[in-house]
């Protein structure tokens, strides 16, 4: 999953939220430099990564993917899952996504001392351009995936995926529709082992 899912699956605690969302900055014993709460939303995110990656829904996408996208095929589902979050997020929460994402964003600027070099770079872009709420577009999920595909280290194709999201859109929905809330059970269940 991509920003605004491991955001949003990490409830109402804000630490276990900027945990969850640093946690690509953070290498191996690096988790150490960071506050407990924090460090669980690290963990949490390693987490709902390793299920994704291994869920035979996501695995469909990723194989109608791969023809085109190759090894960033499961980048791509990422982020168009994270498109379908955003577009029926009123689905999932009873809060509209410009006020979960403006709320996000100030809790995450709120602690710049605990941000890994790699989010202090992109974050002012982020909340500049509001990727979260963007992500409601196929418009800014291809901003994002052409983003992310000037940023590899050889052809990626990813400044296409828009195209294919339009073109298989029912497809993808549905596989993110059966996927996300047997992700949501999932989370749900480990963070009250965490709680524990």
């Amino acid at each position: 999953m991509n920003y605004l899912a491991h955001l949003f699956l990490s409830g109402d605690d804000d630490d276990l939220r900027l945990g969850n969302f640093i946690a690509d900055g953070v290498r191996g014993a690096q988790i150490l430099n960071f506050p407990p709460r924090v460090q669980q939303g690290i963990r949490l995110h390693r987490l709902i990564d390793a299920y994704t990656d291994s869920h035979p829904i996501v695995a469909q996408s990723k194989a109608r993917l791969r023809p085109q996208f190759r090894k960033y095929a499961g980048v791509v589902a990422d982020v168009f899952y994270d498109h379908f979050l955003a577009s029926t997020f009123h689905s999932y929460s009873s809060l509209p996504l410009p006020e979960f994402a403006a709320a996000a964003y100030a809790h995450i600027q709120q602690k710049p001392e605990l941000l890994p070099e790699r989010v202090q770079h992109f974050l002012p872009y982020m909340v500049s351009q509001n990727w979260l709420v963007s992500y409601a577009q196929i418009s800014g999920i291809s901003r994002a995936l052409t983003g992310l595909s000037r940023r590899t280290p050889f052809e990626s194709g990813m400044e296409n995926a828009g195209e294919e999201l339009e073109r298989h859109y029912p497809f993808y929905l549905h596989e993110f529709e059966q996927f996300f809330p047997e992700l949501q059970a999932y989370v749900a269940e480990q963070i009250a082992l965490i709680k524990m």
